[in-house]
């Protein structure tokens, strides 16, 4: 089901606390739901962009009323710098995506201080140690500014920015992988320092497979050393004030702005990704970095410098193929032991509300989930009304 599989995964989710029986509105956690940088970076997507932004709208006008506790959009950074982006530019598209759907929500009649604290963010630490704390410390006064002027948010927990973390995967080398966990240490440190509620580092071994235990023991341990022996998450901010990183603080939130200005002038996020102006900026800057790479002006050690010519291959996590026949196994037994005519009833009031544009279709949804229609189902019903999506190449 691609990202809008994130709204299948809460649907699951929530009709599984059904059994036995859990009050919606004590029901807590997070779904990214982020389908503007799906179109941006990730290139997962299952309807054109307008039909796509309804679905988001919709998911976070019911967890407003029937979810409360529910965070229903992770707002993500993280993979438009793992496309390529600048700091800058993730910094300034994921704000803007943010934005973007604070603007919805309000247009459909919300009152911004009855969604916005549930609303989070994810982000990428990249290995430019100093530009990363900045990055972090420019997110949070632009989010706290914006809402508060911009959309006149009056409860102080709207103006907060809540931001997950995650190393970054394309900073990771197939080359000399033990260097990796270095990588990760100093990104993480990153991170942390830069104010992150959550944490995730990668394996060092990622370049490579999905990682192994050792790997991931590895990387857990990293966490837990910054954790509980450097004392650096004792101190709110421990960083401001100090000349160099208020300065490139400054700097970031200036381009930032100037990226706003120039979505603006193309009629906002929506129309800026339809026109692949931010897909555009992000391949340059990537091209640009691999241009750096490769006429050494930019040391990857391991990779453009410092080789050694002998090392010994690591041994890497093999995914059982059995695992795939067990999967399709339980999704032919849920079709077969459940209620065809139900399913069928479920998805044809699904495509008939999807088909009036004044209709919440989250309602809809969890009845489709409740009867165990599949994602698969759910999407063709939604495409059958909506249509499908391709992307212009960006060259």
């Amino acid at each position: 089901m691609r990202r809008h599989g994130d709204h299948a995964r809460v649907l699951r989710r929530g009709c599984r606390a059904e059994h036995p029986p859990v009050p919606a509105d004590r029901l807590g956690g997070t779904i990214q739901t982020d389908i503007l940088k799906e179109y941006i970076a990730q290139k997962e997507w299952c309807f054109p962009i307008d039909p796509a932004m309804r679905l988001v709208t919709d998911m976070v006008e019911w967890c407003s009323t029937e979810m409360p506790r529910w965070h229903p959009v992770s707002i993500s950074g993280y993979h438009i710098r793992e496309a390529g982006s600048t700091a800058a530019q993730e910094l300034a598209f994921t704000l803007k995506d943010g934005l973007t759907y604070v603007e919805h929500a309000v247009a459909r009649g919300l009152d911004v201080d009855d969604f916005a604290p549930r609303l989070s963010f994810f982000f990428n630490a990249q290995i430019d140690f100093f530009e990363e704390i900045a990055k972090y410390r420019a997110a949070r006064r632009i989010w706290a500014r914006e809402l508060r002027e911009t959309f006149g948010a009056k409860s102080p927990r709207s103006w907060l920015m809540r931001f997950h973390t995650q190393t970054a995967g394309v900073s990771l080398t197939a080359q000399q992988p033990l260097n990796n966990i270095i990588r990760t240490t100093i990104e993480a440190l990153a991170g942390v320092l830069g104010g992150t509620q959550s944490l995730h580092t990668n394996s060092y071994d990622e370049a490579l497979a999905l990682p192994t235990e050792d790997a991931v023991r590895i990387a857990l341990r990293t966490q837990q050393v910054i954790a509980h022996e450097t004392g650096v998450a004792g101190t709110a901010d421990p960083l401001g004030g100090s000349y160099f990183v208020e300065s490139l603080t400054d700097t970031l939130e200036e381009r930032a702005y100037a990226y706003f200005q120039k979505i603006d002038e193309l009629g906002g996020m929506v129309e800026a990704v339809k026109q692949n102006y931010p897909q555009r900026e992000i391949a340059d800057a990537s091209w640009a970095l691999q241009e750096q790479i490769d006429r050494g002006e930019r040391i990857v050690v391991g990779l453009n410098a410092y080789q050694h010519e002998d090392e010994e291959p690591l041994a890497l996590h093999r995914v059982d193929p059995a695992m795939e026949r067990k999967q399709v196994d339980r999704l032919q037994t849920v079709r077969a032991r459940r209620d065809a005519t139900k399913v069928e009833e479920t998805l044809g009031a699904l495509k008939q509300a999807a088909g009036r544009t004044d209709a919440n279709l989250m309602p809809y949804l969890v009845d489709a989930a409740r009867v165990h229609a599949t994602e698969g189902e759910i999407v063709e019903t939604l495409q059958s009304v909506f249509g499908s999506y391709r992307e212009t190449p960006v060259f």
